[in-house]
């Protein structure tokens, strides 16, 4: 109901450009164009935390970026979510490596706290990793949005820690599910399409690296028991936004 309210409010209700409050338009060009109109970069945080697979950002978190991912996030504003899929698609073409690779992409989204699913009334890094799936598939990229992560214990609000704080809030806060287990166990058998896939981890912003690292240790860790390398060398990540520190310094 509720998002059946939100969603109909959209189409009712006077919209401005979640970026910079322009009138009669959810996302003007302008903002549009700061989400996904330039290449997606390496993020790389400053001290980079252990286990950190490569990422790739679509932009910098600041000014209409950070606006449009706290409409869509803690708003409400889900018509959003293809321009930020869209922007993710971009990152996650960069990291995946060949387009014309081998596979089908499983975008696993890093998951929120039930508690803040449910005050938001809808999970918003699962929801741009579906729009962000859409866009690879029209785009000739096999990709499915995989659900393989799970919070095993709650951990305190990020906000205000400092890197260090955060490795320690979260370190053995996530898990793989049971049949996420079986995925990433599961030998290529050469057919079907799970034959070569790559395992994308999907979230919406990278500022410290910790909650990324602390994902790609869960999956490392569930695809323990396969020999391939393919499967030990799990994951790489792509984030919708970075940081300006961790994003910036791939310029120099």
């Amino acid at each position: 109901m509720r998002h059946g309210w939100r969603e109909l409010s959209g189409l009712l209700l006077p919209v401005a450009c979640a970026g910079c409050g322009r009138p009669r338009t959810e996302l003007c060009p302008v903002c549009a164009a700061a989400l996904h109109g330039g290449p997606a970069r390496p993020a790389r945080p400053a001290p980079r935390p252990p286990g950190l697979p490569v990422v790739y950002a679509a932009a910098p978190y600041g000014n209409a970026v950070r606006a449009v991912l706290l409409a869509h996030k803690e708003r409400g504003a889900l018509g959003l979510a293809g321009a930020l899929g869209r922007a993710l698609a971009g990152g996650v073409r960069a990291v995946a490596g060949r387009p014309d690779g081998p596979g089908l992409l499983l975008l696993v989204p890093v998951p929120s706290a039930r508690s803040a699913t449910a005050a938001r009334g809808h999970d918003p890094v699962r929801r741009i990793a579906a729009a962000a799936a859409r866009d690879l598939r029209r785009g000739g990229l096999p990709a499915q949005v995989a659900p393989l992560l799970r919070q095993r214990r709650a951990v305190a609000d990020q906000a205000g820690l400092r890197a260090p704080q955060r490795r320690a809030n979260l370190s053995g806060a996530l898990g793989v599910t049971a049949g996420g287990r079986a995925l990433l166990r599961q030998r290529p058998s050469g057919q079907g399409p799970l034959h070569h896939r790559r395992v994308i981890l999907v979230d919406d912003l990278l500022t410290t690296g910790s909650t990324l690292a602390e994902a790609a240790r869960a999956l490392r860790e569930a695809a323990g028991g396969v020999r391939e390398p393919s499967a030990r060398e799990v994951c790489r990540a792509a984030v919708v936004a970075a940081s300006p520190s961790a994003f910036e310094i791939n310029r120099n």
